[in-house]
């Protein structure tokens, strides 16, 4: 089998990264059959910076079309979205958000993974959680990235039913419907004795 040439190499790698932006060196490195090294080399060359860095400049241009909240209320990356319809966003686990003789994470971390995006795919800047149904399906273990991946299905007046499945590896953990206010509170509505539970589960904001 010819062995490509250099400049082969790194056309291919372009277009991989432009169908898969979230790959490591490993990864990448595997798909071309060479070396890590040889990657970082070609992605210092062509100017094209590390996954990490990739993934941060995404999720700040994306970022910026959400009106619902703001950047540093959303937990996890917004890698897409389009408001109104459905969003994806990621989350990177740490130390911090597991058990620390387990090593599994919080389940509260995956909810507000996806409550928050629930949320950013709202077309209002006054959106609230209303109400959530979820299941926690598998672990999630430190280390490991959460890919969510929210859908608006239907809307009755200012209300919004969205539905959100987060995945590690295709391998679904999370599944949460949620009912989302999409208007904004008058200031009679804003005390906590008017604001009532909704029909499908009480108020969780």
């Amino acid at each position: 089998m010819r062995r490509k040439s250099k400049s082969e190499r790194q056309k291919e790698l372009l277009a991989i990264l432009r169908a898969e932006p979230f790959l490591t060196d490993d990864e990448l490195a595997s798909r071309l059959n060479v070396s890590v090294a040889t990657i970082r080399l070609d992605r210092l060359e062509m100017g094209v910076p590390e996954m990490r860095e990739r993934a941060r400049h995404l999720a700040e241009k994306v970022s910026s079309q959400v009106i619902s909240m703001r950047h540093d209320e959303i937990i996890g990356e917004v890698l897409e979205i389009e408001v109104g319809k459905w969003g994806i966003s990621l989350l990177r686990t740490g130390p911090k958000m597991g058990f620390a003789e387990k090593g599994i994470v919080r389940g509260h971390h995956l909810f507000a993974q996806a409550n928050s995006l629930a949320v950013a795919v709202i077309d209002s800047p006054g959106a609230l959680t209303a109400a959530a149904r979820m299941r926690f399906l598998h672990p999630v273990y430190v280390g490991e990235n959460v890919l969510a991946k929210a859908e608006v299905e239907s809307g009755e007046g200012l209300r919004r039913h969205v539905h959100v499945v987060s995945s590690v590896d295709e391998e679904t953990v999370f599944d949460g419907h949620f009912v989302v206010w999409a208007g904004v509170l008058k200031e009679h509505e804003r005390s906590r004795r008017t604001w009532k539970p909704t029909e499908e589960g009480r108020n969780l904001v």
